[in-house]
């Protein structure tokens, strides 16, 4: 929990940097992004955080979230990131970013500019357990039926971001002509 975070304002420019959980206690604006990966069937992977995280412990979300690291390259930290949280690497693709706040029963408060990047791989999760309980692949339409029954078993930002993700997929696959996505990275097309 020591690293900074690149702070931001609502135009998503840096402002300054702080460390982490206090940026989380304090609620303050900085920049995150989430991870997508599809698999070559169409199913996306999710990771079950495991129950140490700082929160949202034991819900399901997509393959990676983090933050961007001061003077790091985020395609450098996205890499980083996915090999320590889910054991495997993808190349991804910037997709859209959006701003979204929710407050947690411990007090702390994700206020977060989030990246949302897009990849596609085969390969089989080796995921941390220090950072993972579970994972699994799932097709979109089982995933939106989990998210309404159980809602309280997924995390926030990853309900608020699935239907622009599902519209990133499904846009991709209407101009490449496919009814799944080929085994080579997720190109952005819009």
């Amino acid at each position: 929990m020591s690293a900074h975070l690149i702070l931001v304002d609502e135009n998503d420019s840096p402002c300054g940097q702080m460390e982490k959980l206090l940026v989380h206690r304090l609620g303050l604006l900085h920049r995150a992004f989430s991870v997508f990966i599809f698999n070559t069937q169409g199913e996306l992977l999710l990771q079950q955080r495991a129950e140490c995280k700082y929160h949202s412990g034991g819900l399901w979300s997509n393959a990676c979230c983090s933050h961007p690291v001061v003077n790091e390259i985020i395609s450098q930290t996205i890499n980083r990131r996915l090999q320590e949280e889910m054991g495997m690497q993808c190349e991804t693709n910037f997709a859209y970013k959006f701003m979204y706040k929710v407050d947690f029963e411990n007090g702390l408060t994700e206020y977060e500019y989030d990246h949302i990047y897009i990849g596609v791989s085969d390969n089989t999760p080796y995921p941390s357990a220090s950072e993972v309980k579970s994972w699994k692949y799932i097709t979109l339409d089982e995933l939106k039926l989990q998210i309404d029954l159980y809602p309280q078993q997924y995390t926030e930002w990853m309900k608020i971001c699935l239907p622009i993700v599902v519209d990133h997929y499904n846009n991709y696959l209407a101009e490449a002509g496919k009814d799944r996505l080929p085994l080579r990275q997720y190109k952005r097309t819009a």
